[in-house]
């Protein structure tokens, strides 16, 4: 959510630099309205002040046993026109608030411009693609040959979109994630945290999901009426920790990790990747969550995305760091890198990880703030978050640049003898 103060006195600003999201603010709505709420403010106050001067002005006479019927009849009048403005103010303000959360975070100045992946930046390649004098197979078809990722009993259970996994890559999966837990705790200073997989709405609303999103969710009805929704990330439970706090300025940053199942419907997705591991409604994700004063949240960022990255590097995946563009980027965020691994069946680079700075956007939301001991008021918290990383996405990678033309697997040798108990190939 933006700052209220922004959109009241800097309105055509705003305006200008929403449009690297491809968003169009109706400038003459919420300026609209915003005249109507200062006019009706106004004239609440006043009526209140007036309503005030004559309730002490009734209770002296009160206390005197003097009460003027034509001042009881004007305090009684007062009353009923204060109640009525007070309703249609609040009903302005709501208006002005469900209309201003529709509105996503402004972009840094420095995000590029542009409303497709051609726009976006690449910052740096690492690793050596590594070459082939076999036919390559992709991640599915090295799957099916292994008996190992089973398409076929996973759509009989649950319907398309969802894998089951068995033997030596079930195992790899498993692996993959107690490597990047171990690597975000022991090696990064993250906090390992469990976190239920059912939240609220008032969850996915401070972290930007809902309302805007609702049709990516997957929502439940539990017999008690309570309504829950599968998290979509670990990114709303982990940040939405601090929903409604004011956290001491010495207890920053916050930096939490969390290995959990993701479910999403894909709606706005429908058609693409349907095969595969890339875009299932059910995957794993570790994910990286930091809460972060203002002036240090961009540096965080850079921070976080390191994180993200060593993993890559570690595993010896080939990939790129990418600067999305404006109308690349998510709903409530202000800077955005994405982390592609290469793909080699499909000789291109493929979204494995997405850290964003959400700068005070998702505070606003929560309403989490810090307390500065220099300062008496409080100030938002800027909150972070990345995919440290998509375990299937990963698996996927490995699966193709580690095969060989036998038709085996080689494990990364990180995971071999820790995560892997010894096994060097997949057969």
């Amino acid at each position: 959510m933006l700052n209220p103060y922004l959109l009241r006195n800097q309105i055509h600003s705003i305006a200008e630099k929403l449009l690297k999201k491809n968003f169009e603010l109706n400038i003459s709505l919420i300026s609209s309205m915003e005249e109507k709420r200062k006019k009706l403010q106004i004239k609440t106050e006043n009526l209140q002040y007036k309503h005030n001067s004559l309730s002490v002005l009734f209770k002296k006479q009160k206390n005197f046993q003097e009460v003027d019927e034509n001042l009881k009849r004007k305090l009684i009048e007062s009353s009923k026109n204060l109640s009525s403005l007070k309703i249609k103010l609040n009903l302005l303000k709501e208006k002005i608030h469900n209309f201003s959360i529709s509105i996503p975070n402004i972009p840094s100045d420095d995000v590029p411009k542009g409303c497709s992946s051609e726009n976006n930046k690449v910052i740096k390649y690492w690793g050596k693609k590594k070459e082939y004098n076999f036919a390559i197979q992709d991640h599915v078809e090295i799957g099916k040959k292994l008996n190992e990722l089973d398409w076929k009993s996973s759509a009989k259970i649950s319907g398309s979109r969802f894998v089951l996994m068995k033997g030596n890559i079930a195992l790899l999966h498993r692996a993959l994630s107690q490597f990047m837990l171990d690597l975000h705790t022991v090696k990064h200073g993250y906090i390992e945290t469990y976190v239920p997989y059912l939240v609220n709405h008032d969850a996915l609303y401070g972290t930007g999901q809902l309302p805007k999103f609702s049709d990516d969710l997957f929502h439940i009805n539990s017999i008690d009426k309570k309504k829950y929704i599968l998290i979509p990330t670990a990114e709303v439970p982990l940040t939405n920790l601090f929903r409604n706090e004011i956290l001491d300025e010495e207890k920053l940053p916050v930096m939490l990790t969390a290995h959990t199942p993701c479910f999403r419907s894909e709606a706005s997705s429908y058609g693409r990747d349907s095969k595969g591991l890339i875009r299932l409604h059910q995957f794993d994700k570790v994910e990286l969550v930091q809460i972060v004063q203002p002036e240090f949240s961009m540096n965080s960022l850079e921070l976080l995305t390191n994180h993200a990255e060593k993993v890559l590097q570690l595993l010896d995946l080939p990939y790129r760091k990418v600067l999305l563009c404006g109308g690349e980027m998510g709903f409530s965020a202000t800077k955005t890198y994405d982390l592609e691994v290469w793909f080699p069946s499909q000789k291109k680079y493929r979204e494995i990880s997405s850290c964003s700075n959400m700068s005070d956007f998702q505070a606003r939301r929560m309403k989490t703030r810090y307390r500065k001991k220099s300062e008496k008021q409080n100030n938002f918290v800027h909150t972070l978050n990345g995919s440290g990383l998509a375990i299937g996405r990963t698996l996927a990678a490995i699966l193709e640049n580690y095969q060989d033309k036998d038709g085996r697997v080689k494990i990364p040798k990180i995971l071999q003898k820790k995560y892997m108990k010894g096994i060097e190939y997949i057969n």
